[in-house]
């Protein structure tokens, strides 16, 4: 049974994880018979936004704390998984993968990747584990991955994609349900709610990202085994 990590950080759109994406992503990682490992930082969260009202509140969350809300308790700090102890690696959206595992939302361009997260991911690029980035998350990918020039996609937004591509990454537009899959790098990313207007059309960018994980993985098995 593949396992798959699924990086997560917090839990809300506005301030970790979307949680819908991130549900979305598990069930379909379940569905296609393989095993979901939900991993997170075990740090603060750069900020905490009430969901009901849009504001900011005055407090501190974990992000592997928040994070184990959506996967059920079932979670492990990102420092204490060997990237080789699993077939790939997923990051859902959400504006904790902008502010939370990256500054991007804060920095552009000249953002930085919080160091346990990009060496994880650059670890496991390595081993040659495919990596599917969701949403926004695509901006951590770049950072880390811009000088391998990677191509993905967040939809349309031009303002976006032009501090990716100013990042080193080859931006390319797709509608929501579909996905960008760079064969050579081992990366698929997707523009769930960056483009959707709802959970269903998440949901089949995520299944095409999921199906294209599967398929990478066992290419790479297959010239693993004939070299």
């Amino acid at each position: 049974m593949y396992k798959i990590g699924v990086l997560l950080s917090g839990c809300g759109v506005m301030d970790g994880s979307e949680i819908h994406e991130a549900v979305i992503t598990l069930l379909a990682i379940d569905k296609a018979g393989m095993q979901s490992v939900c991993i997170a930082p075990n740090k603060d969260q750069t900020q905490v936004i009430n969901h009901l009202t849009n504001k900011p509140q005055n407090e501190k969350r974990n992000i592997l704390v928040e994070s184990a809300r959506i996967a059920r308790g079932n979670i492990k700090d990102i420092k204490s998984i060997n990237p080789k102890d699993l077939d790939a690696v997923i990051l859902p959206g959400g504006f904790g993968a902008a502010c939370n595992l990256s500054s991007f939302a804060k920095d552009g361009a000249s953002a930085n990747v919080m160091p346990e997260v990009e060496a994880f991911l650059r670890e496991a690029h390595k081993l040659k584990k495919p990596i599917g980035a969701i949403c926004i998350a695509p901006n951590v990918i770049a950072k880390v991955f811009g000088d391998k020039n990677i191509e993905l996609t967040i939809g349309n937004d031009q303002g976006t994609a032009s501090n990716l591509e100013k990042m080193g990454a080859k931006h390319i537009k797709k509608e929501v349900d579909d996905i960008v899959v760079d064969h050579k790098n081992l990366i698929i990313s997707t523009p769930a709610y960056m483009l959707a207007g709802g959970p269903a059309e998440v949901e089949a960018g995520i299944n095409k990202l999921i199906k294209a994980i599967v398929e990478l993985i066992k290419k790479t098995e297959q010239v693993a085994a004939s070299s």
